[in-house]
């Protein structure tokens, strides 16, 4: 399995959320996730200004194997997507942890930020 950076925190269903300098959460999809997708062809992400609920689906990466709902990891406001993912989805394939994020929020309950697993937990949940 790939690096799982220890900055990060995710959902079971393999989101990643960084916490930004400002307070924001830049979301995405972990590595393992891109990978077991294979080469993803469409990534469909939430509006500017929609209002997302932690734990609900709220965007949606297609491959040529199969369409995945992308979970909120944490309630907030989308405050900016990923508009190159448009053109070029597979930029989550080639950089999911960086260029390949999918939206940013400003948190609602930043506390739920810190529910989220770590990096060890992470790595423990998705080798098992």
């Amino acid at each position: 399995m790939s690096a799982i950076p220890s900055d990060l925190r995710f959902l079971k269903s393999h989101e990643w959320a960084r916490q930004e300098a400002d307070g924001s959460i830049t979301v995405g999809i972990s590595d393992l996730a891109q990978e077991l997708l294979g080469d993803l062809v469409f990534v469909e992400v939430p509006a500017v200004g929609a209002v997302l609920e932690a734990g609900k689906a709220c965007a949606v990466v297609e491959s040529v194997k199969a369409a995945s709902d992308v979970y909120a990891p944490v309630s907030g406001t989308v405050t900016s997507v990923n508009e190159a993912l448009s053109d070029a989805p597979e930029t989550v394939n080639q950089s999911p942890y960086e260029g390949g994020w999918l939206f940013k929020l400003t948190p609602s309950n930043p506390a739920e930020f810190a529910a989220l697993l770590d990096a060890d937990a992470y790595r423990q949940v998705s080798e098992a």
